[in-house]
């Protein structure tokens, strides 16, 4: 089964779900789903800042399996972790290698390839 996982709810649900459950899971390959993406919300993105623990693990995670890492455009934009392109898209700024801005056409766009049976929000 294919999963995907959007982390929407605000306080610390990435570093703890994704960081104490998710996270150890993917990383000793025992999760039971394959991941093909996660997308990130509101202070959630603070977790794919480069330099962050949590987030360069991630990223390290992400590229050897495959999984989608996209952050939400205006809520990057917000917190300096994105920058306008001029047309009315992002390019992200300061965050671990490989992640990606945008809204839910990219998102859709992304996983289209690769689409979860299943999305997952936390």
């Amino acid at each position: 089964m294919r999963v995907a996982y959007v982390f929407s709810t605000s306080g610390h649900t990435a570093s703890y779900k994704l960081g104490k459950m998710i996270l150890p899971q993917l990383e000793e390959h025992r999760h039971g789903a394959e991941v093909v993406g996660m997308f990130f919300f509101d202070d959630n993105t603070f977790v794919l800042r480069k330099g962050d623990p949590l987030g360069e693990r991630l990223g390290r995670v992400a590229r050897e399996q495959g999984i989608m890492l996209m952050l939400c455009d205006q809520c990057a934009n917000e917190r300096n972790l994105a920058e306008p392109e001029g047309d009315g898209r992002y390019r992200p700024k300061d965050v671990v290698e490989g992640v990606r801005v945008g809204c839910f056409p990219d998102l859709y766009a992304a996983l289209a390839g690769n689409p979860p049976d299943q999305v997952i929000t936390l």
